[in-house]
């Protein structure tokens, strides 16, 4: 019985990082059909002032949510997240169907797909549906940010990320008060991994009352936790760097792939091996850090292979 309960738990432990590969070649995949339509966050791709304003809009947004926690503005909040994810999903959907498709039958077909996909989510949100409509989701969005940043702005708003990930953990814990609401709202902006058999994320949440003296950080469960759960941008962050390598540094690689886009991904892997290491000690964990830090330095390793070999 307990061999099958850690065969178990290793299964789930490598379904994040294929789903973080997944996110990461979905994000390049759809970098054509994205830069057709037009879906570029920011008009100069070069401006070192980009991720200074990302950082902004997220410190404001963020404190809008924890204030909508800290009042249990429940109602409210459920709403504005099915609102922001329709409006994400009309630009994944739209960019995936661009792939087959003109542009105007595109939009129509992304409009009425994310309605389907926010009502489901709504209606149904149980593990593997959160799982594969978040997936698509983080593949769209590191897409539209990849294409709207080169790697220069992308390294500095990923340094600024992690640092304020950290912060955000370590030090003020207001992530992980922001983590809590996520959960017990069952709010479909991350990833769920059963770690035992006929788990219902409806049913179970993650497995447990979470009372106030419990923080939980979402990539950090405990042990007797029966799912691992993982936030969607810790999926979409390092993928922003793949993509942009990709797209402003082509060449020298497979396919679309260029080596850069490649070293940034296979870093990103490496960056969630040791958070997934560090995780087993139940302690909450800044996803951040590991994974930026790998997917950067894995993309100057492949920078100085296409260019110094």
């Amino acid at each position: 019985m307990r061999s099958k309960e850690q065969f178990r738990e290793l299964l789930a432990l490598l379904a994040m990082p294929v789903m973080l590969l997944a996110v990461g070649i979905g994000s390049v995949l759809l970098a054509v059909p994205m830069t057709a339509s037009g879906y570029v966050v920011f008009e100069d791709p070069e401006s070192l002032s980009n991720p200074i304003w990302f950082i902004a809009m997220l410190l404001v947004f963020t404190g809008f949510l924890l204030v909508l926690i800290r009042y249990k503005f429940k109602r409210f909040l459920d709403w504005i997240i099915r609102i922001s994810l329709f409006i994400a999903y009309i630009y994944v959907f739209s960019g995936l169907a661009g792939l087959i498709t003109n542009l105007d039958i595109a939009l129509v077909f992304g409009i009425i797909a994310a309605a389907c996909a926010t009502l489901l989510l709504w209606k149904y949100p149980e593990w593997y549906v959160v799982d594969i409509l978040g997936v698509l989701l983080a593949a769209g969005v590191a897409s539209m940010f990849g294409i709207s940043l080169e790697p220069v702005p992308v390294i500095l708003l990923l340094i600024l990320l992690a640092l304020y990930d950290a912060i955000s953990v370590y030090k003020t814990k207001h992530m992980l008060t922001l983590a809590d609401g996520v959960i017990e709202g069952r709010m479909p902006i991350m990833v769920v991994v059963p770690k035992k058999q006929g788990y219902s994320f409806i049913r179970d949440g993650i497995g447990g009352t979470i009372s106030p003296d419990e923080k939980l950080e979402t990539d950090s469960p405990k042990h007797d936790r029966a799912a691992y759960l993982m936030g969607l941008g810790d999926l979409i962050m390092p993928s922003i760097l793949v993509t942009s390598a990709a797209v402003f540094m082509p060449g020298g690689g497979l396919g679309i792939f260029s080596i850069p886009s490649i070293g940034a991904l296979i870093g990103s892997l490496a960056g969630l091996y040791i958070l997934l290491r560090s995780v087993q000690s139940g302690k909450p964990q800044a996803g951040l850090p590991p994974l930026n830090g790998g997917a950067i330095l894995g993309f100057l390793i492949g920078w100085m292979l296409m260019n110094f070999t």
